[in-house]
């Protein structure tokens, strides 16, 4: 149940590291947290039972898993048959907008969020986005996000009556390691969490995708060993 003394915030929650570390900082600053997944044809729809094991952790006011099927269009690899890149070097990841983009999908997925506030009657939402460790998608600019949320006042009832919306990115300028950084110091545990893009049936990282890269890599760059279960094949 949420409290009258603190304010509300929708988190977008996908169930990997990046979500759960905003999660734990709306947390921190005293939120009421909404959390809001989407089953939107991705192929590693296992994500969504790491993301509702997270927010019963979190113990959330609510959890919405809303249906948006942006497998219809295509043009991802996450959402078709098409194969996911791996084991590209960390120079390439950084080379163009990778087949792991979902054409439009930050800006389909903050405007349910904002949807949802807008209903809660909650100024805030937060998402997380990250423009730096080479992600190369255009809608995880901080361009984008100012956009977003100067939109989300303008074409909304509650915005054009004098409240003020909010679009929060907190790990935007962060690098992958000092993402992890923020979330152990606030207790977040990361063995209920999948980064990966191209995981077994029963959650078990690739290792090779460009996700798994970078999450593995921000783990060596803090010292402290990546929690999350791996596929044999890949090195410890």
């Amino acid at each position: 149940m949420d409290s009258p003394d603190r304010k509300k915030a929708v988190v977008l929650l996908s169930g990997g590291l990046d979500s759960t570390t905003v999660l734990a900082i709306a947390k921190s600053q005293r939120y009421d947290l909404y959390a809001l997944s989407f089953d939107y044809g991705q192929n590693h729809r296992i994500e969504l039972e790491c993301a509702a094991a997270i927010a019963r952790d979190f113990e959330v006011a609510a959890h919405l898993i809303s249906r948006v099927d942006l497998r219809t269009f295509g043009g991802s690899a996450l959402t078709s048959s098409d194969p996911i890149p791996k084991g590209r070097t960390i120079a390439a990841m950084g080379q163009g907008i990778p087949a792991t983009y979902v054409p439009a999908r930050n800006t389909v997925f903050l405007a349910l969020a904002l949807a949802w506030a807008e209903t809660l009657k909650c100024t805030d939402i937060f998402i997380g986005v990250n423009a730096l460790d080479y992600s190369g998608y255009p809608d995880c600019r901080p361009d984008f996000i100012r956009a977003f949320e100067k939109m989300a006042n303008l074409g909304t009832k509650i915005g054009t009556e004098g409240a003020q919306l909010r679009v929060h990115a907190p790990l935007i300028a962060m690098s992958k390691h000092e993402i992890i950084a923020t979330g152990l110091s606030l207790g977040v545990d990361y063995r209920k969490t999948l980064t990966c893009y191209d995981p077994s049936s029963s959650g078990v990282a690739c290792g090779m995708c460009d996700s798994c890269q970078l999450r593995l890599k921000g783990f060596q760059e803090v010292s402290h060993s990546d929690p999350a279960v791996y596929a044999e094949t890949v090195a410890s």
